[in-house]
């Protein structure tokens, strides 16, 4: 009986003891560790800055054109132009990049200045037909049935906070982002696109356009961003 108490007390002991708080240990510094060396970060680019597959833009650009079909497209982009400005698909898909399986042409893998150079032409046609279709309509179209220039131009000469507006509008349609989050420098870059341009339509003198030299101005702004990296390359 004696001894079955002391096993009870040992037993209540171990217990108490278990459940009691942890000792408290003082927290050391740690050593610093040696320097064995040192090695210099690469940071540089591992690739070159590409295009996305030909279908993507195409794509976007049926839907900057309000969403047409593709022979639609084509019609409106050539307008009463002919192949001045816009020839036809058929002559754009090798350099495109699309696979021509008629000439059993493989799909173009790797971005250069002809596939570039036939986006380019398609943008310029329709920053063309957009200057026609959003600013020279009889009667004039509301902001909301533009399909590129969603704003009224000023006529005359355009203040840096009105061309911020008109800017900022092309800026998110094309490059997606407001223009106050580009990088410094953009905005009044373009202004001086904007106001050479308007400046050399005005000269007395000057080849003799379809476009005011205001509309020639905003459509020299939209070339700017259709052809731009951000636009074009990833």
């Amino acid at each position: 009986m004696k001894r079955l108490a002391l096993v009870t007390l040992a037993a209540l002991v171990s217990l108490s003891s278990a459940c009691s708080r942890p000792e408290v240990l003082p927290r050391m510094p740690a050593a610093p560790l040696p320097e064995l060396g040192r090695a210099a970060q690469d940071s540089t680019p591992k690739q070159d800055r590409r295009l996305v597959p030909a279908e993507a833009y195409v794509r976007t650009y049926l839907q900057l054109f309000g969403g047409l079909a593709p022979l639609e497209v084509q019609r409106r982009a050539r307008g009463s132009d002919g192949a001045a400005l816009f020839d036809t698909w058929d002559d754009y898909l090798s350099a495109l990049g699309f696979p021509d399986y008629r000439l059993d042409l493989p799909r173009g893998t790797q971005t250069n200045a002809l596939m570039i150079a036939a986006f380019e032409r398609l943008g310029v046609a329709l920053c063309d037909r957009a200057v026609e279709h959003d600013l020279k309509a009889r009667p004039p179209l509301l902001t909301q049935e533009r399909l590129i220039f969603a704003f009224d131009p000023p006529q005359g000469p355009v203040s840096p906070e009105a061309f911020a507006h008109g800017f900022d509008v092309l800026h998110r349609t094309f490059l997606g982002y407001p223009a106050r989050l580009a990088p410094p420098g953009r905005e009044q870059s373009f202004l001086e696109l904007y106001q050479g341009t308007v400046a050399r339509h005005a000269e007395k003198g000057a080849q003799r356009s379809r476009f005011t030299p205001v509309e020639s101005g905003w459509a020299a702004v939209c070339y700017g961003l259709v052809r731009h990296p951000e636009f074009n390359l990833y």
